[in-house]
């Protein structure tokens, strides 16, 4: 590379307004909701959710927009490429992702589907239920990823949400190549295991030809190769790409590249109030670290405590700087 990076990430991601409700189990068996997924739904469901959920937190969500506000809140320098409509939830999107320190100037689309919602159900056991309205975020093209924010981004991250579209998986493909021709790195997020589900060899593919930093949960790697345990999955997916990142919620992550292999603890939690973001915010800890040339044991750490305080409150950003928490790691 002749220059230094102008970012140390691009995130590339479904735009979202999250709404974030505490619900019984009783509601989400009344509405028939899968406990604990994703679930894609159209937009006259979406408001019908909408009224029907006890009062909640909104705010400005989408995994890998979750991902780039961590990376700011540790003081990283972050750009975030997704795709709005020029409505209030577009408005309130925008906003939220500037004030939180991120680089973003995608275009607003002026016609065709509303700003993209997720609804967020959390149950007492801290699971969470998504019900998710994609509108507008998924008009991303290939023509809104800016060439010379990925060129000047140490990595390009990649949220598998996104690849529901043949326009959406042009863009992702078009700013893996700009990132490799620049020199830089790629990374992933399988996202879901539902994702994983719908798009396994095309997943395969991208993972083998395109990814240098794989991030998955466990049921999204055993997904991916059909495993038969995690261990088989490890042993799966070691070579495919430069370093994965494996969480396991309770029990910590496992780190591999080449011959190394980290096994690391999660971060203690005095309490699990809210699960949504943690896999999101776990990457925001690993890619700063990873950025500012840390090992990959440190990677996982400041992963393991960005994701234990999201996991803390309800809802998928960090309420306190980050980069006071990851200060004793780093010093």
């Amino acid at each position: 590379m002749s220059e230094g990076p102008r970012f140390d990430v691009v995130a590339i991601g479904n735009a979202i307004v999250d709404v974030i409700a505490q619900v019984e189990d009783r509601f989400l068996d009344a509405q028939g909701l899968a406990k604990g997924v994703m679930t894609l739904i159209e937009a006259r469901d979406a408001e019908r959710l909408y009224g029907l959920m006890p009062p909640g937190v909104e705010s400005s969500g989408g995994s890998a927009a979750n991902t780039a506000a961590g990376i700011a809140s540790l003081g990283g320098r972050v750009a975030y490429i997704g795709k709005v409509r020029d409505d209030q939830l577009g408005a309130v999107f925008r906003h939220d992702i500037r004030a939180a320190g991120v680089h973003f100037d995608t275009p607003a689309a002026a016609d065709g589907p509303a700003t993209a919602r997720c609804l967020i159900c959390v149950t007492p056991d801290a699971q969470r239920t998504m019900q998710t309205y994609l509108g507008a975020s998924v008009e991303l093209t290939a023509a809104d990823i800016a060439p010379e924010i990925v060129a000047a981004s140490a990595v390009t991250y990649l949220e598998g949400y996104l690849w529901d579209r043949e326009t959406a998986k042009e863009a992702f493909l078009r700013a893996a190549r700009l990132a490799h021709d620049a020199g830089r790195k790629v990374a992933l997020t399988l996202s879901d295991p539902f994702c994983v589900e719908r798009h396994r060899e095309s997943f395969l593919d991208l993972v083998a030809a395109h990814v240098d930093v794989l991030f998955a949960n466990e049921q999204e790697v055993i997904s991916l190769y059909r495993a038969a345990s995690f261990d088989d999955a490890l042993q799966r997916v070691r070579g495919q790409c430069d370093v994965v990142a494996l969480t396991r919620s309770e029990r910590g992550s496992v780190v591999v590249a080449g011959g190394e292999v980290h096994v690391l603890d999660a971060a203690p939690v005095p309490r699990v109030v809210d699960t949504t973001g943690a896999g999101d915010l776990y990457a925001a800890g690993f890619l700063w670290g990873l950025t500012a040339g840390r090992d990959l044991a440190t990677c996982g750490r400041l992963g393991s405590i960005c994701a234990a305080e999201v996991i803390s409150h309800v809802g998928a950003r960090p309420l306190v700087p980050l980069r006071e928490l990851a200060t004793p790691l780093v010093a």
